[in-house]
């Protein structure tokens, strides 16, 4: 493997001040904090399931609500996974993960080609998980697909419980990312006719 694909990005607003370091090539590894107890649960998962090592740290105005902290922490994201891979070259560029959970089966598709896109076909009956609102999940993935550059399907195909469907999600979406950003030995250049991702 050549050049390190890690990165390190920053958000401070009146709203939330967000840390990430991620590096593409690790082993799961992470260190999560944003005060949102479910949502550090699923971000842990992203790690452990895309093999990406994470240091992620988020301070923010909680009191009044939720959703600030789990935008701006998508957009972090977004922006230093966009910076760990660099001009692209090399990767598979496309990921698609089939992922069952309980009751639950989602499928997610992404294209890393810096044409950001999310399309999301979730519909649930409940959408609270203990204090945390399933929707946000939404939010999380459009933010995050913007700023990372990759063109995002998301789809339920069944299930029930929002817990379930929600983690399948995380883990779906990290599997699908980890599966376009692995180098491809066949590859030497970039994976498009373009001439740029």
């Amino acid at each position: 493997m050549s050049a390190k694909r890690t990165a390190t990005a920053d958000r401070k607003t009146k709203e939330t001040d967000v840390h990430v370091e991620i590096d593409l090539d690790g082993k799961g590894e992470y260190e999560v904090s944003t005060g949102i107890a479910f949502f550090d649960h699923m971000l842990e998962s992203f790690a452990k399931h895309g093999l990406f090592d994470l240091r992620l740290t988020s301070k923010g105005d909680l009191n009044v609500d939720t959703h600030h902290t789990v935008e701006d922490v998508g957009i972090t994201l977004g922006r230093a996974v966009r910076d760990a891979l660099g001009n692209a070259a090399g990767i598979r560029r496309f990921g698609t993960q089939v992922l069952p959970m309980a009751e639950a089966k989602v499928e997610i598709s992404v294209d890393v080609s810096n044409r950001p896109y999310l399309v999301y076909r979730v519909a649930l009956d409940n959408d609270r998980i203990g204090d945390f609102d399933a929707s946000l999940a939404e939010d999380f993935l459009y933010a995050f697909s913007q700023n990372a550059g990759l063109d995002l399907h998301v789809e339920l195909r069944y299930g029930r419980n929002p817990h379930h469907v929600v983690e399948a999600i995380f883990k779906g979406t990290a599997r699908a990312l980890r599966e376009a950003v692995a180098l491809d030995p066949q590859e030497s250049g970039l994976p498009t006719v373009k001439g740029a991702l």
